[in-house]
């Protein structure tokens, strides 16, 4: 077989099965374990799945940057955006995270809402300027230009001086076993001391973020309090974020 045809089976398996074991590749086939790892390792580099110890895992198209992100799903996202915002309530201190998804939240917040809301991202943050009566805080820091967030010390000293009432999560893979997952490690860290600062976390995820996974983990997905997918998600799909008691909402 051709490392070309390995490769494409490799990836039919992954679309398939959601996972790709290296052993059993081999066995398959009838190879060594070596070279189906090698083989995964490329795939790894030309960003077409997460490597993982034994085998591979869907990597996430959430990775790219942000401009390549806001033609991702932008229909799935605005229902998603709808729907987080309409969970925001009079008097709530809120943490608005960076990203496409979270943009539309602040997009489709009631023009009457009077909350504050907190943000690391200065994309959000202007996205807010329409509603008179949201006070908006910024975090500072060093700016991540993948993400257009705030990183950092700076950043995380700042955050450690709020107490929100909800955390809207923005991550680029989520998988049952894998967690809450995203491509930078600092990035990561924030994600990390945002929930800790919020009584509750929902994350906002669109459809090619369920099963995937990137480099660096969040948190597992038992720390989310909620998560909101876009409408039409298979049962089974799903099914495995449900094991863990977390109130999922279909946009």
């Amino acid at each position: 077989m051709l490392t070309s045809e390995r490769k494409r089976h490799i990836l039919d398996m992954l679309k398939r099965d959601g996972r790709v074991v290296a052993k059993t590749v081999s066995q398959e086939l009838g190879l060594s374990e070596d070279t189906i790892r090698r083989d995964l390792r490329e795939l790894a580099g030309e960003c077409l799945l997460q490597r993982v110890h034994g085998g591979a895992l869907p990597a996430s198209p959430g990775v790219a940057d942000f401009a390549a992100r806001q033609a991702i799903g932008p229909d799935g996202k605005r229902a998603i955006g709808r729907a987080a915002a309409a969970m925001v309530e009079d008097g709530q201190v809120v943490i608005l995270d960076g990203g496409t998804t979270a943009l539309e939240v602040a997009r489709h917040l009631r023009p009457s809402l009077r909350a504050t809301i907190v943000t690391h991202a200065p994309s959000t943050a202007l996205a807010l300027m329409p509603h008179q009566a949201v006070e908006v805080i910024i975090i500072g820091g060093r700016l991540f230009r993948h993400s257009i967030v705030a990183v950092g010390a700076i950043a995380a000293e700042q955050i450690a001086r709020i107490r929100a009432d909800i955390y809207f999560l923005g991550v680029t893979g989520i998988h049952a076993e894998a967690g809450l997952t995203t491509g930078d490690i600092e990035e990561a860290a924030i994600k990390r001391q945002l929930m800790g600062q919020a009584a509750e976390t929902i994350a906002l995820v669109s459809s090619e973020k369920i099963g995937a996974v990137s480099p660096f983990l969040v948190a597992p997905v038992a720390a989310l309090s909620g998560m909101i997918v876009e409408s039409g998600q298979e049962k089974a799909t799903l099914a495995p974020f449900s094991r863990d008691s977390i109130a999922v909402t279909e946009a």
